[in-house]
């Protein structure tokens, strides 16, 4: 399956020309997705390989950055990050900085695989978005809304999470679905080209809460190998 690249991303996505229009611009019109593009200085793959981190998630704190032995071009790269982390909490926002080597996968078997490796959106009881920036790594891939499809709604999925469930096609199946985040998960329509998010950009991105003015983002994390690591930031 080829992946667009996010120059080439569809109408579902707004780009803007700075932090401040990022973080005013309202979703609209069917645009769940905002970016602002960025081609970022410095050496981040120097702070990479600084981090003492094994498989796993691993966040970095602000202390633990700026104790990096960097040279001036690393050092520059972890200003950046300094910057942005910054900017999102004068937003009363509480991003991470997050090495990962690989995600946890859903282990539990079933039709419905509730890692961030699925095609899923983000959720929330209260108006939210998500935030996020890679700097280093694979990055994060969208699809636009109309080339995906709820599993919950695909009939053998359906069927199959009915028999684990026990019980009608009712009220409580759909609370049951929502607990356990099967309805927040896609499958691909034949002949979807998903859309990549790119190194450096930031993006803004609609999350599913009730009043949302557009559906959410749907995206998943790249299929990256825990010897490719991803350096990641996310609010």
């Amino acid at each position: 399956m080829s992946v667009l690249e996010w120059q080439e991303a569809p109408a579902c996505v707004r780009r803007v020309s700075s932090f401040a229009e990022l973080a005013r611009a309202e979703f609209s019109g069917g645009v769940n997705a905002l970016c602002w593009p960025r081609v970022l200085p410095g050496d981040y793959a120097e702070i990479v390989r600084l981090l003492p981190v094994a498989e796993g998630i691993h966040s970095i704190s602000g202390d633990q950055l700026r104790a990096l032995p960097l040279s001036p071009a690393g050092a520059v790269a972890r200003e950046v990050i300094l910057a942005d982390l910054a900017a999102l909490r004068d937003l009363e926002l509480d991003p991470v900085l997050d090495c990962i080597r690989g995600f946890q996968r859903d282990a539990r078997g079933g039709p419905v695989l509730t890692d961030v490796y699925s095609w899923h959106a983000d959720s929330a009881t209260a108006p939210a978005d998500t935030w996020l920036c890679t700097y280093y790594g694979a990055c994060s891939e969208a699809i636009a809304g109309e080339d995906a499809l709820r599993l919950v709604d695909v009939p053998e999925v359906r069927a199959a999470l009915l028999q684990t469930w026990g019980g009608a096609d009712d009220a409580d199946f759909a609370e049951y679905l929502n607990d356990h985040c099967y309805d927040l998960h896609y499958q691909l329509q034949p002949g979807a080209r998903p859309y990549a998010f790119g190194t450096g950009n930031l993006w803004r991105i609609a999350v599913e809460w009730d009043g949302c003015p557009v559906p959410p983002c749907i995206h998943r994390a790249p299929m990256a190998p825990p010897e490719e690591p991803r350096l990641l930031l996310l609010s």
